[in-house]
């Protein structure tokens, strides 16, 4: 395990990190998740193994401090991550990010342009949503506030999740946990539609072909992000599809 200080509180992110050669690739989590479980079977497949690699957990979340003087935004999010990968001498690499770590990797790309050689982003909200109780995934928990998600609500959001998501979401800081979701429903000013859009890297958006297309794929295709459905999974499709996965992510980083 690895670890950089990314605050002025001394506060530290952590990564396990597979060696290898060449550019230097990141794997990124999504909302209350870690690398490691997302990304250890997909990281080390032989379509993808030979690179170093580093398996990231962000702030709050997994192996990471989880400071409660931060705010846990996209936007602080991303600048920690940048100190991270700085310190860790990971420049230009190819970032391969799922759910709210794509987030944070397009405002990555978008404010440390050194940082990124290229995204491949796993169904990535690109909007702002209507926090709401009873939603799934960032909505639902951003619709308490944070008092009421301490005070009980993250029970509800537990009991919702399920068995298999509260496995590493119990690895979340609670604060973390809310304040991260209500940064990725809050989103960012531009849009991180817009911030993908002008990016001047090679581009990959993954998404679950269950869910039909995504919204605003032909702009995403017009930008040159290269949009592409997978088939038999849902949003972890990682997990869900892990042999496709590999391949598409190979193919992504070839191109």
């Amino acid at each position: 395990m690895r670890d950089a200080v990314v605050t002025a509180a001394g506060d530290r992110i952590r990564w396990v990190e597979l060696p290898g050669g060449d550019a230097p690739r990141v794997f990124l989590h999504g909302l209350g998740a870690t690398a490691v479980a997302c990304f250890a079977e997909a990281a080390t497949h032989p379509l993808i193994a030979g690179h170093r690699t580093l398996l990231v957990d962000l702030l709050g979340h997994g192996l990471s401090d989880r400071p409660h003087d931060f705010d846990y935004s996209l936007e602080s999010h991303a600048g920690a991550l940048a100190a991270a990968l700085t310190d860790a001498g990971a420049a230009g690499a190819e970032v391969v990010a799922h759910g709210m770590g794509g987030a944070v990797a397009i405002v990555l790309a978008d404010r440390h342009p050194e940082l990124v050689s290229r995204l491949v982003l796993v169904d990535a909200g690109l909007d702002p949503v209507e926090p709401a109780r009873g939603a799934p995934g960032s909505a639902g928990i951003a619709a308490y506030s944070e008092a009421e998600f301490a005070d009980g609500g993250w029970t509800e959001v537990r009991d919702r999740a399920g068995a298999f998501r509260w496995a590493t979401m119990r690895l979340t800081d609670r604060t973390a946990l809310h304040r991260s979701a209500a940064g990725l429903a809050r989103g960012t000013v531009p849009t991180l539609r817009e911030l993908l859009a002008r990016l001047d890297v090679p581009r990959t958006f993954l998404h679950p072909e269950t869910d039909g297309p995504p919204r605003g794929e032909d702009g995403l295709r017009e930008a040159g992000v290269s949009v592409v459905a997978v088939a038999d999974c849902g949003h972890d499709v990682m997990l869900d599809a892990p042999e496709t996965f590999a391949s598409l992510v190979a193919a992504a980083l070839a191109a």
